[in-house]
């Protein structure tokens, strides 16, 4: 960060080097390295893996037969409603690094709402995760 004080003593400028990046349709301001922030979060992936996981157990408990019910009842159009109840098969330590921020860049809900590999492994290796660490027995 750099300050500098104009001739008339009356204007301060405050020049911040900062880079725009876009994730899941929205900026996101990066500060300069060194600096001390936040990690930023991609909210709308959040949300909707939670809205996600909220129609499940809504289908599943019945109150809803079938997701064109559900769908009306939410006033969305039904094919939206299946891409995003599919993100509750994502992987449960996939699903753990959206909810926390820590999604990779390309993980975004343009990529999630194109059909991804079931299998958890592959998600893992399609969007470059580790292999979550086994626990000790």
């Amino acid at each position: 960060m750099k300050t500098e004080m104009r001739q008339n003593g009356e204007i301060i400028v405050v020049t911040i080097p900062l880079q725009l990046k876009r994730r899941g349709g929205r900026k996101l301001i990066i500060a300069p390295e060194g600096a001390v922030e936040a990690p930023p979060r991609e909210e709308t992936l959040g949300k909707l893996v939670a809205k996600a996981h909220r129609w499940l157990r809504m289908m599943e408990s019945g109150q809803y037969r079938s997701i064109k019910d559900l769908a009306a009842q939410e006033q969305i159009d039904d094919s939206y409603l299946a891409r995003v109840l599919r993100l509750t098969l994502l992987a449960p330590d996939i699903i753990v690094a959206i909810l926390d921020g820590r999604q990779p860049d390309v993980l975004t809900w343009r990529e999630l709402k194109n059909p991804f590999p079931m299998e958890w492994e592959q998600q893992r290796e399609k969007w470059g995760f580790c292999q979550p660490t086994a626990r000790p027995s």
